[in-house]
């Protein structure tokens, strides 16, 4: 019992922080403004481990590769505690096993946040259309790079932007993989939820 508490504790904190370092990874890819007041809360919170990592993974095309990777130690870390929780010490686990668990992981994550943005900007856009608070500012263009695309392709309808369903149905059939390819490197019931 106590180990499952103590999993589950685990698991919560440490996805809420995987969640804000893949934020500021991914409002590097959107090019989001980073004088937000958002935005300024997730580069506080993710500088203190990104400043060593950058000194050794430096970034490439204005994204901060740091960010990715930092995530992905964070995920890996995760894994290795659980493990050790369930099995009362040190598992003997293959390194790259926990490695492939913790990208897939983190692929999810990825997804699932551009999924919540997507249908967060749904929402608002039928009860505050054209606010100006900073966080719907900052989801508008965190989820810009998967909504630009689609818009660019399919034609407009009078006014009614049809392609949230389109990128729903692309982020289903890219969690869909996710989940297989979770399955194929045995990824169970230790990681976070798909």
């Amino acid at each position: 019992m106590l180990a499952q508490i103590l999993i589950t504790t685990l698991q919560i904190l440490s996805t809420f922080y995987l969640t804000i370092v893949l934020l500021r990874f991914l409002l590097q890819v959107a090019r989001a403004d980073f004088y937000n007041p958002i935005s300024q809360f997730v580069v506080k919170a993710t500088n203190p481990p990104l400043r060593p990592l950058r000194k050794v993974i430096p970034g490439w095309g204005g994204v901060d590769g740091a960010a990715l990777v930092l995530a992905i130690l964070i995920q890996m870390m995760t894994f290795l505690l659980i493990l050790i929780a369930l099995n009362n010490g040190l598992p003997a686990i293959n390194p790259v096993t926990l490695l492939a668990w913790s990208v897939v992981t983190v692929l999810g994550l990825i997804v699932k946040i551009y999924f919540w943005s997507v249908l967060a900007i749904v929402i608002i856009s039928w009860i505050a259309p054209g606010s100006s608070h900073p966080a719907i500012q900052l989801i508008g263009q965190l989820t810009e790079p998967v909504m630009r695309p689609v818009r660019n392709v399919m034609p407009s309808l009078g006014g009614l932007d049809l392609s949230p369903i389109v990128v729903f149905l692309l982020l289903n059939v890219i969690s869909i993989i996710i989940e297989h390819m979770a399955r194929g490197v045995g990824l169970g019931n230790i990681g976070v939820a798909l």
